[in-house]
């Protein structure tokens, strides 16, 4: 039997542009969540952090609706990402890690799957089906670029190029 993979990098990109939408409409969620049971939130954000669980509360409602719509449609995806993934070590480090594996409600399990997707999502990027691709399409990255960590190098292709420039004045210059 011989398979042939020729779309396997089309199906690589429908598999983690849909991973990178499932797990953007669960942060969402898990906002809206929130914002039903503050109380809730605030008793959770209390136990990590005994002064500024205010504070705290309204950022992971925010990081989580907002940056989970950013996360869904692909805009500015990586910024998002990053929005959200201390709010998920949080979860982890001083709410779940205490009840342990294999509770009923399996919280560790569940907030660790959720950070090893955005990880995987920071290192994908927006993906061929978001907002960032149609965007970078027709700029100067590429469509496969991501706008939020390649501006760095924006910045520096762009002062390469004009030191390049400079540098061929003077030599005009030297030359008249």
């Amino acid at each position: 039997m011989n398979l042939k993979f020729k779309s396997f990098k089309y199906s690589k990109d429908v598999v983690l542009d849909a991973l990178r939408v499932y797990i953007g409409v669960a942060l969402v969620g898990k906002g809206i969540y929130f914002i039903q049971n503050l109380n809730e939130l605030f008793e959770l954000t209390n136990t990590a952090v005994s002064y500024g669980d205010f504070i705290l509360s309204h950022y992971i409602i925010f990081a989580h609706i907002v940056g989970g719509l950013c996360i869904t449609f692909g805009l500015l995806t990586r910024m998002a990402i990053l929005a959200n993934m201390p709010i998920l070590f949080g979860a982890i480090a001083f709410v779940h890690l205490q009840e342990g594996f294999f509770t009923p409600a399996q919280g560790l399990e569940v907030s660790m799957l959720v950070f090893f997707l955005l990880c995987v999502g920071l290192y994908h990027g927006s993906g061929r089906w978001s907002v960032d691709y149609y965007i970078n399409k027709n700029s100067d990255y590429g469509p496969d670029e991501d706008n939020v960590l390649s501006f760095s190098d924006y910045l520096s292709t762009k002062k390469m190029y004009s030191d390049k420039k400079s540098e061929e004045e003077e030599h005009e210059k030297k030359s008249a």
